[in-house]
């Protein structure tokens, strides 16, 4: 199976986002945020984007200790996932559904961060317009944070071909291709929930720290930071994941 074009608009509702609702220990949330929390260096009440936002809980964690948070994405099963958590924490954000690329924000934002192996998705150009995008959302000066695990430094040199994976109560077989012609990770996903199975199709440009970093640049961005892990080891071939850190430049 294949991603389709433009897969991501409708990947991300039912069983996938259900799953992923579950993937992620509240510990590692916490260590998240502290490690956005730090490298924007904006104290509680700035504004800050969440850019896809998924179901929240990178925003819900921030707005609990001060910050005037945005979130936007593009599907309306996570954004509803991120209002029930907001209101079971008593706690306000902006939730925006919207395509990452189409950000109608200039200047207004404090900080920005992409969490959640959320880079990549669309085409070259599309890739480009989100920093783009991103960019002009920003007060100059202001810092950005990207976990841009989607790079061949990350992925290629671990890369399983099947793995099977259990969240909560459902069973996932991950079965993936990388195709050196388009540079894209090609994943195609089974889910065996209740004893059901549903496939879905996902896809990913892989970039190398280089061509990331080219992007950010031509997006306005400079005074770049490669970290290899939370705790701000430098980045390197074969690091867990890679976080970019970067800074809308003034002129």
């Amino acid at each position: 199976m294949n991603a389709p074009n433009e897969w991501w608009r409708t990947f991300f509702s039912g069983t996938s986002v259900q799953m992923w609702l579950q993937a992620t220990p509240e510990e590692q949330t916490k260590q998240e945020a502290d490690f956005i929390q730090k490298m924007l260096q904006d104290p509680p009440p700035a504004r800050l984007l969440d850019v896809p936002c998924g179901g929240g809980r990178h925003a819900l964690a921030l707005a609990g200790r001060g910050y005037a948070m945005t979130g936007v994405d593009i599907s309306s099963d996570f954004l509803n996932a991120a209002r029930a958590g907001a209101g079971q924490r008593s706690v306000k954000v902006a939730w925006e559904q919207r395509d990452m690329r189409e950000l109608p924000w200039a200047e207004e934002f404090d900080g920005a961060y992409c969490f959640g192996n959320s880079f990549g998705y669309q085409d070259e150009a599309g890739n480009a317009d989100f920093l783009k995008a991103v960019g002009r959302a920003l007060k100059r000066g202001a810092r950005f944070v990207l976990d841009a695990s989607y790079i061949m430094e990350v992925v290629l040199p671990t890369l399983q071909d099947r793995a099977w994976y259990q969240t909560g109560d459902i069973i996932t077989l991950a079965d993936r291709r990388y195709d050196h012609v388009s540079g894209r990770l090609e994943v195609e996903y089974t889910w065996i929930r209740s004893g059901r199975m549903e496939k879905q199709a996902m896809s990913a440009r892989l970039y190398s720290y280089r061509e990331v970093v080219q992007l950010l640049e031509a997006a306005g961005f400079g005074d770049l930071q490669g970290f290899g892990s939370l705790s701000e080891e430098p980045f390197r071939l074969r690091a867990p994941r890679l976080l970019l850190v970067a800074t809308k430049k003034r002129t």
